[in-house]
């Protein structure tokens, strides 16, 4: 992922529910140097995700724990609910697959999102645990979700 990416996603704006998706303006995520917007953790663990002409359409996160791939994503608001889900997510597992191929893979999706859930489940994941963490607006319940194939 590119700082350039890195602006872009800043201004993507989704509708809600799932505005709580909308990260903070560049030039907040770059004086806390905050995820993507630390040059060091956005080289590590970020990707951008581009369709076939070269546009970007979303990004990953590979957030590396001991035997575990945690991955995060994110797919361009205009894309979402078109089919785009699925084949990005296989692809982003790939790439997972290919950065620590003998890492269990695994992602944590909020309760609510049932669009999301429903395409984790067709690209392999399967629910494991459900538990309540804090985040940026307070508590909430996740479910995690591991890869075990199609």
């Amino acid at each position: 992922m590119t700082e350039t990416d890195g602006r872009a996603i800043c201004e993507w704006r989704y509708e809600p529910p799932y505005d709580i998706y909308t990260s903070e303006p560049w030039e907040t995520m770059a004086a806390r140097a905050f995820e993507f917007a630390d040059p060091d953790i956005r080289k590590a663990q970020y990707a951008s995700v581009e369709d076939e002409g070269g546009e970007l359409i979303g990004f990953a996160q590979f957030f590396p724990i001991v035997g575990v791939t945690r991955i995060g994503l994110g797919l361009r608001p205009d894309r979402c609910g078109q089919g785009y889900g699925l084949p990005f997510v296989k692809a982003i597992v790939a790439e997972a697959k290919r950065r620590a191929p003998d890492d269990e893979i695994d992602l944590e999706v909020l309760v609510w999102n049932g669009r999301a859930r429903k395409v984790y489940e067709k690209a392999g994941f399967r629910l494991t645990d459900t538990y309540v963490r804090n985040t940026p607006t307070g508590l909430a319940e996740f479910h995690c979700m591991v890869y075990e194939g199609e």
